[in-house]
């Protein structure tokens, strides 16, 4: 099949070609964190399950950093490539790559200290069991936490790279190779929740250094690893760029963290461990929104770079689209799937699987909102508009769901703390559309 080029016209068969590679790259990299949930749920037990959740918000702010580079990286090279300028884009690829590098590192280091500090604070109302479980959890995972931030990089760099796929085959092996390792390090050795980190920590040096041996070497696609020049200016672009990207992850994982001490409250660790499959299966549907944005990202930054406004009215249309159709789409398998991927979890507590299917119901009407609110921040990210992105970001989630999980739960216990996503995502699509109705003469779309 011939590759499809940043540079060509776009309609709704081309665009969902191009997108889908990094679609199912991003379920991927979801499928293979929740396969340590799986193991640990049913071979391990519940309380290191719990563990595992209190401490897994915690971990994603740490690696998000990657996203920042990496999204805010892929637009500033699309964009430089749109402009003609390859060898100005390569350099800014290998200055990105050592950041994150020299940056990972860095938080490893800090976040292997701290996390006794992080764990105790988050479960000050679990069980002192939870609390272990979630520090030799959260430092085993720190041991590969650079690579972890290259591998969510590299989903972006692959595809301005034009090479969706290869990063799809990278990431399936990935999560291979986390999928057996559990299965031998758990069942097999008796590793227990070790095990599990340590199948995913290996999975992730995967994902992470077989994109740098090959951008490494001379290959057909259009960025190549060579010497970086230091260039503040560009690396200030790219964390600008990627901010809300950044913003989104930090706080998704502020407000995991709300969600788990409003929940240890109202429910006990019962509710950490119900929010805990909610959001594995969470990251598996907002995974097909943010692999299709990710996926188009590069193709409206080339577009930008190259002036070409026509383009970019016929992508803002068809993105929209489909976002859309994949709400309603992504809703209905939510509802329908609700209970079956519960009882895959919790099998030996009635009460905890009710509580699971019921807040899985009720959190999946998010859904049909979602979607808009996550092309709309990265959108303006691949415009270059790192700003008005994070606003997006911020308002749909520390400032809306912040609100919401804090306000709710007063008047509806614990189904207030499932519906506050849905009013969150409700007032953010107002700024949404707003933003892209003001700012649409500004970029030509």
């Amino acid at each position: 099949m011939q590759r499809i080029q940043l540079s060509e016209h776009f309609n709704f068969k081309k665009l969902l070609r191009f997108t889908f590679p990094s679609i199912v790259m991003t379920i991927f990299t979801s499928i293979y964190t929740i396969v340590d949930g799986v193991f640990v749920s049913n071979m391990v037990g519940d309380t290191a399950f719990a563990g595992l959740n209190l401490i897994f918000p915690f971990i994603m702010i740490l690696g998000a950093v990657g996203l920042m580079f990496g999204s805010g990286g892929s637009a500033l090279i699309a964009k430089t490539l749109g402009e003609g300028d390859k060898e100005r884009a390569n350099r800014y690829f290998s200055l990105f790559i050592i950041a994150i590098v020299v940056v990972g590192t860095v938080f490893a280091v800090v976040g292997f200290s701290v996390m006794p500090l992080v764990a105790e604070a988050l479960g000050k109302d679990a069980t002192r069991e939870t609390v272990e479980n979630g520090i030799l959890y959260g430092r085993i995972w720190m041991c590969t936490l650079p690579f972890l931030m290259l591998q969510f990089s590299f989903q972006s760099f692959m595809i301005t790279a034009e090479k969706p796929t290869l990063g799809f085959y990278i990431t399936v092996s990935a999560g291979i190779t986390n999928a057996v390792l559990d299965a031998l390090f758990i069942a097999a050795f008796g590793w227990g929740l070790a095990g599990a980190a340590a199948a995913t920590c290996v999975g992730q040096v995967v994902g992470g250094i077989v994109p740098v041996l090959y951008f490494a070497r001379k290959n057909s696609s259009l960025l190549q690893l060579g010497k970086p020049r230091f260039e503040f200016k560009a690396l200030l672009r790219a964390c600008t760029n990627g901010s809300s990207e950044l913003l989104i992850n930090i706080s998704a994982s502020i407000i995991g963290m709300l969600y788990n001490l409003q929940l240890l409250r109202l429910a006990g660790d019962g509710g950490v461990i119900a929010y805990g499959v909610m959001m594995y299966m969470n990251m598996i549907y907002i995974g097909i929104f943010s692999g299709f944005c990710m996926g188009s990202a590069p193709i409206v930054g080339y577009h930008y770079g190259a002036d070409n406004k026509e383009e970019l009215k016929n992508l803002r249309r068809r993105c929209i689209a489909i976002v859309l159709i994949f709400g309603v789409v992504l809703t209905g398998f939510a509802e329908a799937l609700a209970s079956p991927l519960s009882a895959l979890f919790v099998k030996d507590d009635p009460a905890v699987l009710e509580l699971t299917k019921s807040g899985m119901r009720l959190y999946s009407l998010s859904y049909l909102l979602m979607g808009l609110n996550v092309f709309g921040s990265a959108f303006f990210t691949a415009l270059n508009n790192g700003v008005v992105s994070a606003v997006i970001s911020f308002s749909r989630t520390l400032c809306f769901q912040l609100g919401a999980v804090l306000l709710l739960p007063v008047f509806w216990g614990i189904t207030g703390v499932w519906l506050a996503v849905v009013f969150a995502e409700a007032f953010a699509i107002v700024v949404t559309v707003v933003l892209l109705v003001v700012l649409r003469k500004k970029y030509g779309y």
